[in-house]
């Protein structure tokens, strides 16, 4: 990694670990779950949003009441039509700028610098499947970067109770089934910490293993799975919440063989994550899987440490991964591992390329994740809930540029990280 971003890594770390600023910012076009507002202004004290609206008189007070003079240009940000929209929310990402959340803290650090600068301003941080003492220890590291960074929310286990058949990029060497000792030696570990596990509820103790994390408060999920319909129903039945990347690592939708896909699809109460690249789900499958579960569905990113990085040689945990224009496969046998994107281009993608509408591409990418764990209300992990530019809010705030949808400005719990 070159200098430049070594120093980013400081200055993101340092913010985020700072204070909070007061914000004001107007002459914006306001774009979340609840729509498009054009010359809208916001103002943010303590980490929360205190004030919103489009009216200037209004702006003035707002501006008074934060002690924030109106009349000083230096201290208001003038959006100048730029798109405002509430920070993204990523609940499944492994990495980015060469390391992975299982680095330990400088490797969390660095990880969420790559992301944070392209908006992402929460991460639920994701661990790849190893030996149980290793994956121990690294829930043990998120714990202690959630005691230090309001932008971790906790961790996200994918694996090691995943079916070998559609193990994808993850070690068969590793994988286990999910019986009561492991999953109280990973409750232990965690702390109360961990916000979801990807489980394959045809496991043998699978059922009862996704029983034990939702009475544990963990938000399982389904995926890296074989299984039926009949059984991935049972699995949301009895507490999980999510879908792990539909359409990846599972079998797929037949008529006389519906698999887990429509009993996620069916199920209300049931939060969906597609990685929407363009590879690892073709856009046609993409706009159809949006489809399916209006107000569900979540962009997610599986991102590895390949992300915003040049093609070479990378790791996912312990297995070889090779990058060629921008895919990541495993050098051993060329399955996909993990993907190199970032929330800002699937939220790009989804309004440029696919037709989505700014309001539920940006909806997928902040109120529908942050809902996934109840942090779209008030909430012990964030205090002031996510999702979206409404008073009451954290104050995480982007502002993008509405021709390319680059991010341009970042806010993290009032805390400026770009």
């Amino acid at each position: 990694m070159d200098q430049n971003r070594w120093e980013t890594v400081k200055q993101v770390t340092a913010a985020i670990t700072g204070e909070p600023e007061r914000i004001a910012i107007r002459g914006a076009r306001k774009v979340d779950a609840r729509g498009v507002q054009e010359h809208f202004w916001v103002t943010a004290a303590d980490g929360v949003i205190t004030a919103t609206g489009t009216d200037e008189e209004a702006f003035e007070h707002a501006c008074r009441s934060i002690a924030v003079d109106p009349a000083d240009g230096t201290a208001i940000v003038d959006a100048g039509g730029r798109v405002l929209t509430p920070g993204y929310v990523d609940i499944h990402a492994h990495g980015s700028w060469e390391r992975s959340f299982d680095d330990g803290p400088e490797g969390i650090d660095v990880a969420r610098a790559g992301h944070a600068v392209h908006g992402t301003t929460r991460q639920v941080l994701s661990l790849i499947t190893n030996p149980i003492d290793v994956m121990c220890e690294n829930l043990r590291n998120v714990r202690a970067a959630m005691e230090r960074r309001p932008d971790v929310l906790g961790s996200h286990l994918e694996g090691p109770f995943l079916a070998l058949a559609r193990k994808g990029a993850h070690d068969p060497e590793c994988l286990r089934d999910p019986v009561p000792e492991l999953v109280e030696r990973l409750l232990d570990a965690a702390g109360g910490t961990l916000r979801q596990i990807t489980i394959a509820p045809e496991l043998p103790h699978g059922i009862g293993a996704i029983r034990r994390f939702a009475e544990a408060g963990v938000v399982p999920a389904v995926g890296h799975c074989d299984a039926d319909y009949a059984t991935a129903r049972r699995g949301f039945d009895a507490g999980a919440g999510i879908m792990t990347h539909m359409f990846n690592a599972m079998n797929g939708l037949h008529h006389r063989e519906p698999g887990p896909i429509p009993a996620a699809v069916e199920d209300p109460r049931v939060t969906i994550e597609i990685i929407n690249d363009g590879f690892h789900v073709q856009d046609p499958m993409v706009r159809l899987g949006m489809r399916f579960a209006p107000h569900r569905t979540a962009f997610v990113t599986d991102a590895m440490a390949a992300t915003d990085c040049p093609d070479g040689a990378y790791k996912l945990g312990a297995l070889d991964v090779n990058v060629v224009d921008g895919h990541a496969r495993l050098v051993s046998n060329g399955a996909i591992a993990g993907s190199t994107l970032l929330l800002e281009v699937a939220v790009r993608r989804a309004v440029t390329e696919l037709g989505v509408s700014p309001v539920d591409a940006v909806e997928a990418a902040t109120l529908t994740p942050a809902r996934t764990f109840g942090f779209d209300r008030p909430n012990a992990v964030t205090g002031a809930p996510l999702g979206l530019v409404s008073p009451g809010y954290a104050a995480d705030l982007l502002l993008t540029d509405p021709a390319d949808w680059l991010v341009e400005r970042v806010w993290c719990a009032g805390r400026a990280l770009k």
